[in-house]
């Protein structure tokens, strides 16, 4: 099969590769129905996080049940799939507290800009849909497999309520997928903090209601000026660096909470500032197994359309052309068609 090979920052490869095989009874295997380029790639390409050797790439899929290991009943060959970038068995203590991406047997997907995946823990990661969804549909599904199911995590870990208000902090596809799920989950008003028009854009039809501009300090001034001096009740960050995870905490009322999904990059938080704040905080990789039912039910039923987040889409073997124009902000999120 051909697939995706990192080999330096700036330096992804559409190349020839083993195809996968079953190597466990827990495992399947899926032809990739459409694939992605997701803003965390982008710290390798960056070279922010190191690339000691040559490896796959890709952590977000949808396909098709090509073959499943001996143990797998759960879904069967020709079954449309969806699945998480962390699998887990769903059985374990911390799938059934609700932390799928904490399984005691996860393991992280990192192969999906491929023709083929081998999904490990495929009987509790993978959810058929009843039939194979109209192919209009499926960015909207693949969007579910991460940054839909991240923007909802955030949503969720920042306690949005209905009535409240909200702020995201970021306006890549988890930061325009948390508006979304602001939305959802019945926030009276999202405050997106976004500097570029595009986004901007999408973001308000989303469902945000004001748009703040200023960054660091500016941009916490300006959400006290719209919460009357007190802070927002929820905030989402949707980034992981030490500036957005400064202005979230420092854009939360005292009682409020923030939920951070951006993968971390040099965050350092101050336990004095954090304890005399009163501002709860949670995060981390998104449970999304948690919500899968619940967000596939919505982006088929039309309630929700997260795959309006691609705005380039590429053939598979285009991959590196995807990372430029995402690295480059000339898109959003790059679809990738095998």
């Amino acid at each position: 099969m051909r697939g995706a090979v990192i080999h330096a920052p700036g330096d992804v490869r559409f190349e020839t590769l083993d195809d996968p095989k079953i190597l466990k009874p827990t495992d399947a295997i899926i032809r990739t129905a459409v694939t992605c380029v997701c803003g965390s790639d982008l710290w390798p390409w960056r070279g922010l996080d190191a690339t000691e050797a040559a490896h796959p790439m890709g952590h977000e899929y949808v396909g098709f049940v090509e073959e499943v290991g001996a143990e797998v009943t759960a879904v069967r060959p020709g079954q449309f799939v969806v699945g998480s970038f962390a699998t887990s068995d769903n059985t374990c203590a911390n799938c059934r507290n609700g932390f799928q991406s904490n399984c005691l047997n996860r393991e992280f997907m990192s192969t999906c800009q491929a023709e083929y995946v081998r999904i490990p823990n495929a009987q509790g990661t993978l959810v058929a849909t009843e039939e194979v969804p109209d192919e209009k549909d499926w960015p909207g599904l693949l969007a579910v497999s991460d940054v839909m199911g991240t923007g909802w995590y955030a949503a969720d870990a920042a306690e949005v309520r209905p009535g409240s208000t909200a702020v995201v902090v970021g306006d890549g596809a988890v930061g325009l997928c948390a508006v979304i799920a602001a939305k959802e989950r019945g926030a009276e008003r999202i405050i997106a903090m976004s500097r570029h028009e595009s986004r901007q854009r999408l973001a308000l039809e989303f469902g945000a209601t004001d748009i703040v501009t200023e960054r660091g300090d500016d941009g916490v001034a300006r959400i006290k000026d719209l919460t009357d001096g007190i802070g927002a009740d929820s905030v989402l960050e949707c980034v992981g660096t030490a500036q957005a995870m400064r202005q979230a905490l420092h854009s939360a009322r005292p009682g409020g909470n923030v939920g951070f999904v951006g993968v971390p990059h040099e965050v350092a938080i101050d336990g004095q500032e954090l304890f005399f704040s009163h501002v709860g905080l949670r995060g981390g990789p998104a449970p999304v197994r948690r919500y899968l039912p619940d967000l596939i039910d919505r982006v088929l039923s039309g309630r929700i359309d997260p795959g309006k987040v691609f705005d380039l889409t590429l053939p598979l073997e285009q991959v590196a052309e995807g990372y430029k124009a995402m690295d480059e902000r000339r898109a959003i999120k790059a679809l990738l068609k095998p």
